[in-house]
């Protein structure tokens, strides 16, 4: 009886991330209904691979690298390059491993693959680790809030971030979080969202021109993680706050995941930002498999708005070149890391964006003077 449960639970894995079956009539593209009662049953905490450990807050952030897009079967030459240059932060921005799996079990023994990993180990041992995931470690690919396990898929996270027990958003439904760095006026807030578990339906293009079309009434972040980002970028005393998005959210061209697939999400989220004026605002996103900086002069905003992608730390696209008018710079189409480096000018940040990849190298730099 124990082999047959445990050969459904593979087909059922299986069945929901094929993608050229029909998913059920209430749910599309990624969306799943879970008819189970012990759908969010979640998986023993592996003591061995979770150690807790809070954030600290207290230092300054002089340099933090992100990434995004982390095949675990690809070799991880990568954490030497970016403990290089020695960061005090590493955001992660979606695609940590590649499990496509809704077995917890299965999760957390990818999660624990990489956090054992040797060079990984070394790098998070001087640097302070957060993030969120996206759909290759929620679960599925292109998944949004119908996922089965969801709550599961953020334990998984959250035990592979070492986030304490006691943290609030251990207490919340989605993985959205938030930490204000440093002290007097060079603080630094790192605002990290959750485009996944919340996320409306995705709309697939028949024509097949491009992978999906606007769901023009969809939304991204839910009522409740809007009004939570709404209160984090009001009531910010940083003079830097950065807002981490697993998916692009300025460049709006190209036919893949971004928030433009949710237009009144997107529209929203620029006329939050309008809104609440947060000091010197800079976006951090993933997921695209090549690096690059977008800019939009949003008007009533008192500094341009950029989006900085990078992904990619183990593989990259095909192809050549996109159409994205709002890039600034190169598009990358190397693996890559990316990195902020932040000094100031009294109270006012001077922000240099750089691209690097194998050997450190340096692809791309963009600085910004708030």
């Amino acid at each position: 009886m124990k082999i047959q449960s445990v050969l459904r639970q593979h087909v059922q894995v299986a069945l929901l991330c094929l993608p050229f079956l029909a998913p059920p009539a209430a749910a599309q593209d990624g969306e799943f209904r879970s008819k189970s009662p012990h759908a969010d049953d979640i998986a023993v905490t592996d003591i061995e691979a979770y150690k807790p450990r809070p954030i600290d807050t207290v230092q300054g952030l002089a340099v933090i690298a992100f990434g995004s897009c982390n095949k675990l079967d690809k070799p991880q030459t990568m954490w030497t390059d970016v403990a290089a240059n020695n960061p005090n932060l590493w955001v992660w921005l979606g695609d940590i491993i590649y499990a496509d799996t809704t077995d917890l079990n299965a999760l957390a023994a990818h999660y624990k693959r990489l956090k054992t990993n040797p060079e990984y180990k070394k790098m998070r041992s001087k640097t302070q680790v957060m993030g969120v995931y996206d759909d290759h470690d929620y679960g599925c690919n292109d998944a949004g809030k119908g996922l089965p396990n969801k709550r599961g898929s953020k334990k998984c996270l959250m035990d592979f971030l070492d986030v304490p027990m006691t943290a609030p958003v251990r207490k919340r439904e989605g993985a959205y979080n938030a930490y204000t760095f440093g002290t007097g006026t060079q603080r630094i807030k790192v605002i990290v969202m959750d485009t996944r578990y919340f996320r409306d339906t995705l709309i697939k293009d028949p024509s097949k021109q491009r992978r999906y079309l606007p769901n023009t009434d969809g939304d991204v972040l839910g009522e409740t993680q809007w009004k939570w980002l709404e209160n984090e970028l009001k009531s910010s005393k940083a003079n830097l706050n950065i807002l981490c998005s697993s998916i692009q959210i300025l460049a709006d061209e190209h036919g893949h995941e971004k928030w433009g697939n949710f237009p009144s999400a997107r529209k929203r989220m620029l006329q939050l930002i309008l809104k609440t004026k947060p000091k010197n605002l800079l976006i951090l996103s993933g997921d695209r498999h090549m690096a690059e900086i977008s800019k939009m002069d949003l008007q009533g905003l008192p500094y341009p708005l950029y989006d900085f992608t990078s992904s990619g730390l183990t593989h990259i696209r095909s192809g050549t070149s996109e159409a994205n008018k709002m890039r600034v710079g190169e598009m990358i189409l190397k693996k890559n890391f990316g990195v902020l480096r932040v000094t100031w000018e009294n109270d006012r940040p001077i922000v240099v964006m750089q691209v690097r990849g194998a050997q450190n190298e340096l692809y791309e730099e963009q600085v910004v003077r708030y």
